[in-house]
């Protein structure tokens, strides 16, 4: 799900999204509850890290939103995921989904990089 200006969005995304069998949803204009885990991500990113970090180049800007996003990912405990890292979540998750007995044929993807 993505922001609702539309307007915005570069012809060069919907080809790629139409050539990658990628369908795009937009949130109705004035309904920010509809996407609430992305608005939410988006106040914490810009409240504890764009509104209190200088940047200075490209790269200091880089290796600072990189920082901030290892400790959300990795570090900080998310209520909503009962009060553990997602990196931990997502680890427990799994464990448990192999004692069930459950197959995951999907690649995990890793929530650094």
């Amino acid at each position: 799900m993505t922001e609702t200006l539309t307007e915005y969005f570069p012809r060069e995304m919907y080809s790629w999204a139409y050539r990658n069998g990628v369908q795009l949803d937009f949130t109705r204009p004035g309904r920010p509850v509809e996407n609430a885990y992305i608005e939410s991500s988006n106040g914490r990113l810009r409240d504890e890290c764009l509104n209190t970090e200088l940047f200075l180049t490209l790269d200091d800007t880089r290796t600072k939103l990189a920082k901030w996003k290892r400790d959300y990912n990795k570090v900080r405990p998310h209520t909503s995921l009962d009060d553990v890292p997602p990196s931990e979540f997502a680890e427990q998750w799994v464990s448990n989904k192999r004692q069930e007995g459950e197959v995951l044929n999907q690649e995990v993807i890793p929530l650094t990089g």
